[in-house]
């Protein structure tokens, strides 16, 4: 669990949520994370700082870091599909930074749009969905070029933050910070079905029940 404002990774027992250890971090803004694919490691953006931090998840323990160019304010991070990579949103850059999970180094950058944030992969595992919460819009990176494919933009304008794919694939959910309101996306044609008044400042939705084994964190994401 992120412990962000005491700076720590909490690890505690799934059934009872008993604490069973703590793992302070050299950062600002700990937040969002993923792990490779066979669960060994696990990497976390430091939004305030610019870092990534490689956590060997049974030793508890920080094995490795990644600062990004100044200024850079990490969000979320996804494995691709095939695990050869890491996808770190930078709203402050606009875009999406990819990591080699082996070496923890950066091998490219993808510009989305402004204040690039939420990263959710499609079902049919072709686009990776950005949301850039300071322009409005959905950019859809192809997982096989590594590349825009295209982008979705909200019409009137919004602030799509974080959300998920429903379990069929065919809606992707979003809450819209800035916006008091929530989006539901058709993912075939990027058409808003709806645009849902809600409370003030929605920053996460979960979409529940999700497939696969192995919960992500944060708004629901399994694998």
């Amino acid at each position: 669990m992120v412990a962000e404002r005491l700076q720590r990774l909490d690890f505690r027992d799934p059934h009872t949520m008993k604490l069973r250890g703590v793992l302070p971090v050299p950062c600002q803004g700990v937040n969002h994370m993923d792990f490779s694919l066979n669960g060994r490691y696990a990497v976390v953006s430091c939004e305030f700082s610019g870092i990534l931090l490689q956590i060997d998840v049974a030793r508890r323990r920080i094995v490795d870091t990644l600062p990004l160019r100044q200024g850079s304010m990490p969000q979320d991070v996804k494995l691709s599909p095939d695990g050869h990579l890491f996808y770190v949103a930078d709203m402050a850059s606009g875009g999406v930074w990819l990591v080699d999970p082996s070496k923890l180094e950066v091998v490219g950058f993808v510009h989305t749009g402004a204040g690039a944030h939420g990263l959710y992969a499609s079902r049919d595992a072709r686009y990776l969905y950005v949301s850039n919460r300071g322009e409005g819009s959905v950019s859809l990176v192809s997982f096989t070029t590594r590349k825009v494919a295209r982008t979705w933009r909200l019409p009137g304008g919004g602030s799509p933050d974080m959300g998920g794919v429903s379990a069929d694939g065919k809606v992707l959910w979003l809450s819209g910070r800035y916006h008091d309101e929530v989006y539901a996306i058709d993912t075939h044609s990027g058409r808003l079905l709806a645009r849902i008044p809600v409370g003030r400042g929605p920053h996460g939705l979960c979409m529940y029940p999700q497939p696969g084994r192995y919960s992500l964190g944060h708004t629901g994401v399994f694998r």
